[in-house]
């Protein structure tokens, strides 16, 4: 008792932070929770280093005693959580009544509860706090308790490379919580709560959670390029047929470490043996580096974002009929794919019925995709998910909520791997949140150029808060930068993806000489190619061509005098790579070139440099291209002499005159000879552009006609894609009709009622064996009248009836013979579709034959016996075992002159005036109905109302009447009056 009351002693507010890197144990449940607690901690060492949280479903208004009671089951300290309490290892922590936990930095914080009914979900909401907050040093425990608080929480700390336990079922005193959380697939440990407790003691000890051994000889951490690393990569890629060498090296050492912690081994290349030993495992690492951190309106801003921005510029111009597409890459287990279609059903209302609805989810993960299909998520979603969404798309079933037909019937999901398999194409919408952020720079390049292909033009792109598009602005313009939304920029095919992206033909070996032979042909236009590039070398000024974020794509001559790569981070930006003294005045004159699309100079710009200073004159052109490339400047720089400033020299005019007539005339003959050259240079300069122009015009057709080729390519490839998608989910659908057709077809077969279905026009739809055979109808009777069908039930007025229950919605009954005297039961009832729509009637025949049979024979007996009671000639009576009268023959009523309203129903103490009430009597009745003895000769003296005085002799019968009913008692009345030898048995009153 003493050290059960030191261990709950309250304790004083800690301010220092907590000791980091130890692990915090969540540990959650409700009914039964007490003793799975209880068993949990009396086998628990007391120094595992571990801090345990206790998280219980506690009555609001109720002082809770869970800490006092557990504080008698463990050595450690028990404490009930106080806000801004820090956790410390060896120490167990009670959440207190009416109350949410959460944890930040190892410091316990109080939240008041939910008021909303059916959302107070404390396990859920602390165990998601602990995944972030501790991340792989996170554990979490279900134990017994209902319904399924616990399965996100447990599913966000495997995410975070936790390790996650449920206890099991055979010791579970309710199983609802752990059977949920197994269901699920987060569940990395199924055991008892003493088993946990020993496993939770051998994993204090593993370097995954303590850090302070060394998983591979002499280095803690696993090298890219470690043997044993490189055939786990190896493994995976033979058994999936994935490759993950190019996803970010710290999530596959995590969740290696991870699958290594699971299995109790501390050396990767033991790792190595058990994953080529066991198969299962390889596939178990596989779904486990396949993180899945999802859940229904991640984010919500993001979502208002897109009915506010993204989806009136998606409607905007929109062609009637034209479908609104979205794909959704690595949709996990689809409750992003679901709340886009939600969102965008909100957004578009009424319109819905006349805008087709196409969004795709892929993932690599096949387990993922099958319950993205199924659409059937836990209870926990009322957490994300509103009460008027919940009411209005989802319908609850027994595992939780399940998203309604009409939104899963516009969701297609398929097995997909982005960096292999062809793309998707014509999106107006990709969301790919938190994607990129286990890849590494290899595969996100090539997933943004994919995403940039499968995309429309102005089509969005909508990434996760940690993630941006990096250096691949040329590919997406900014539309959000708080919401991460991109737009698509257009740019030729050829500039998206490197020759080593596409997959081009390769030439045949007979076509090498064909193009052996063109090139032979075209030397003389690679003369003048060369004659070109040498004048423009010459003659033409060095520049570079930028697009309207003055970003560098093209160099033109010798550039180095004016632009230089700046220190750091390599960029094309042309204002950091312009010298010193440039880049306003670039700044300036681009600003101005794409503001009026006009060329703009700037003569005589000062350039300083570290030896001398030179004058440049710079000039920006617009380039003429089409509106869906974008916009470019063709920047020049031209060094000029620097300005003259004039001076008085005196010398002698005489000499002044000579020498200046010299050189008028010397330049007089230079400008002639000068200006012959450039006529003629013109000249060879306008054949030289004829020729090119003609050379770029082939050239220009010939890249047309291979972009297009290759466009056609990937269109081609991106619509099989589709097909195999859509014929895969196909496929599924008709596995789940044709399961569903034979679960009709042996229920109508099986039941033994005739069932005839019929549509609107009357015309039969299909009916049940046991209608061919009792009505005579045959397989050619499908698709007539039934009114015109010979049945061997015919119901009169059929088709009227027919019609006013599909009309009138109203159910018809009428009991009807056959031809052989037969009777049936039809009831006539309206068919209803699923989307409760009238279309047609359903006519069920019920053989009743035996029923009325029975009714007869049963009215025969009855006749037979009233007959027999009414030959009688001494009074009857039926008694019930309450002693109320059922049933009198005539001669009573005859005998004591009472009529059958004043008998029947009524007990039989107050029959007349009351001239049966004797004790006797009644004590007789009641010990023969209860003991189950007939009585005889019972005498009865009295002065009755109508007849006088009398002597009676009464004996009684017991009427069984099976198992289930009580007996009745027959009782006859015989006058003894005249009869002496009675006299010394009456019972006078």
């Amino acid at each position: 008792k003493a050290s059960a009351k030191k261990s709950i002693e309250k304790p004083k507010r800690s301010n220092e932070p907590t000791q980091p890197g130890f692990p915090v144990v969540g540990v959650g449940a409700s009914a039964g929770g007490l003793e799975a607690f209880t068993a949990l901690l009396k086998a628990l060492a007391p120094n595992t280093g571990m801090a345990f949280v206790l998280i219980q479903h506690l009555a609001p208004a109720h002082v809770s005693m869970l800490t006092n009671l557990l504080a008698r089951a463990t050595p450690m300290p028990v404490r009930e959580i106080t806000d801004g309490l820090s956790v410390q290892p060896d120490h167990v922590y009670v959440i207190p009544p009416n109350a949410n936990v959460g944890i930040l930095h190892g410091v316990l914080h109080l939240l008041p509860r939910e008021t909303v009914p059916g959302h107070y979900l404390p396990i859920d909401y602390f165990l998601r706090a602990l995944a972030q907050d501790r991340g792989n040093k996170a554990i979490g425990v279900i134990l017994s308790g209902t319904a399924s608080d616990g399965v996100l929480g447990l599913k966000e700390i495997k995410a975070a490379g936790g390790i996650t336990f449920a206890q099991d079922e055979e010791s579970a005193e309710y199983n609802g919580m752990p059977h949920s959380a197994i269901s699920a697939g987060v569940v990395d440990f199924v055991l008892s709560p003493p088993q946990i407790a020993v496993e939770l003691g051998r994993l204090h000890l593993h370097p995954y959670l303590t850090g302070k051994q060394e998983l591979v000889a002499g280095k803690a951490e696993l090298a890219e390029g470690d043997e044993n690393l490189s055939k786990i990569y190896f493994l995976l890629r033979q058994e999936t047929g994935n490759d993950f060498t190019y996803y970010k090296p710290s999530t596959i050492q995590r969740r290696i470490r991870r699958r290594m912690l699971l299995h109790k081994l501390n050396r990767l290349e033991d790792y190595v043996r058990f994953l080529q030993r066991t198969p299962s495992e390889v596939d178990a690492l596989f779904h486990d580096i396949l993180i899945h951190v999802t859940g229904f309106f991640r984010d919500p801003e993001v979502f208002d974002e897109l009915k506010q921005q993204v989806f009136p510029e998606l409607m905007k111009d929109r062609a009637p009929g034209a479908p609104v597409r979205i794909w959704v890459p690595g949709c996990s287990s689809g409750e992003e794919v679901y709340s886009l279609v939600i969102c965008l059903q909100e957004f578009l209302g009424e319109k819905m019925t006349y805008v087709p609805i196409q969004i795709f989810g892929t993932d690599l993960d096949d387990q993922a995709i099958d319950f993205a299909r199924q659409g059937i998520f836990p209870e926990s979603i009322v957490q994300t998910v509103s009460p008027e969404r919940l009411r209005l798309f989802f319908t609850k079933v027994e595992q939780g909520y399940q998203i309604n037909r009409q939104v899963r019937d516009r969701c297609v999901f398929s097995c997909h791997n982005v960096f292999r398999d062809p793309p998707f194409s014509k999106m107006d919408l990709i969301s790919c949140r938190n994607l990129l952020i286990y890849l590494g720079p290899v595969l996100q390049k090539k997933v943004l150029q994919v995403l940039h292909y499968a995309l429309n033009p102005h089509g969005y792109l909508l990434l996760g808060a940690a993630e941006t598009i990096g250096r691949y602005a040329e590919l997406f313009a900014l539309a959000d930068k708080m919401q991460k939304i991109y737009v698509k920029k257009s740019m030729p095919l050829s500039q998206v993806f490197s020759p080593q992206d596409i997959l081009l033909t390769q030439p045949a070996a007979g076509e090498f000489s064909q193009l052996k032979g063109l090139s032979q042909a075209w030397t003389t236009l690679d003369l003048q190619r060369e004659v070109d590039r040498l004048l423009l070398r010459k003659f033409a000024p060095p520049g570079v061509v930028v697009d309207e974020e003055l970003t560098i794509v093209q160099f033109r001559g010798q550039t180095g005098a004016y632009l230089e790569p700046a220190p750091g981070e390599a960029s094309l930006k042309l204002l950091k790579m312009a010298r010193n003294g440039l880049a306003i005045e670039l700044s300036k004159l681009a600003k101005d070139a794409l503001s009026t699309n006009n060329s703009v100079r700037r003569s005589v710009v000062k350039l300083y440099s570290t030896t001398d200073s030179k004058f440049v004159t710079l000039e920006v052109d617009p380039i003429r291209v089409p509106p869906d490339m974008g916009r470019f400047l063709l920047v020049t720089f031209q060094e000029v002499a620097p300005p003259v400033v004039p001076a008085e020299v005196p010398v002698a005019a005489g000499e002044e005159s000579a020498e200046l007539l010299h050189l008028r005339q010397e330049l007089t003959v230079s400008k002639e000879y000068l200006q012959s050259i450039i006529e003629q240079q013109e000249t060879t300069n306008e054949e030289l552009t004829s020729a090119n122009e003609e050379i770029q015009a082939s050239n220009e057709e010939l890249q047309s006609i291979n972009e297009e080729l290759e466009t056609a390519k990937e269109e081609l490839q991106s619509t099989n894609e589709e097909l195999v998608t859509v014929n895969n989910e196909l496929a599924v659908r008709n596995n789940e009709l044709e399961q569903l057709n034979n679960d009709l077809g042996n229920l109508l077969g099986g039941s033994a009622t005739a069932i005839i279905m019929v549509d609107k026009g009357l015309r039969v739809r299909r009916f049940t064996t046991e209608a061919e055979l009792q009505l005579n109808l045959t397989a050619s009777d499908i698709g007539q009248s039934v009114g015109q069908i010979k049945m061997s039930v015919a119901i009169p007025d059929l088709e009227s009836r027919l019609h006013r229950v599909i009309d009138d919605m109203t159910t018809e009954e009428l009991e009807l013979q056959d031809r052989d005297g037969h009777w049936y039961r039809v009831r006539l009832r309206p068919y209803k579709t699923a989307a409760n729509k009238i279309d047609g009637a359903v006519l069920a025949y019920m053989d009743i034959n035996a029923i009325k049979l029975s009714l007869e024979e049963a009215e025969a007996a009855r006749n037979y016996a009233e007959a027999i009671v009414a030959a009688l000639r001494y009074p009857l009576l039926i008694l019930d075992r309450n002693l109320q009268v059922v049933s009198a023959s005539a001669r009573f009523y005859e005998d004591f002159q009472v009529t059958p309203k004043d008998t029947i129903g009524n007990l039989l103490y107050r029959l007349g005036n009351g001239q049966w009430a004797i004790p006797q009597l009644r004590s007789l009745l009641e010990t023969s109905v209860r003991e189950g003895r007939d009585f005889e000769d019972f005498v009865v003296e009295h002065d009755f109302e109508s007849i006088g005085h009398k002597l009676m002799s009464l004996s009684g019968r017991l009427i069984a009447r099976g198992e289930q009913q009580p007996p009745m008692v027959l009782m006859q009345m015989e006058d003894i009056t005249d009869k002496s030898q009675y006299g010394d048995n009456r019972q006078t009153r």
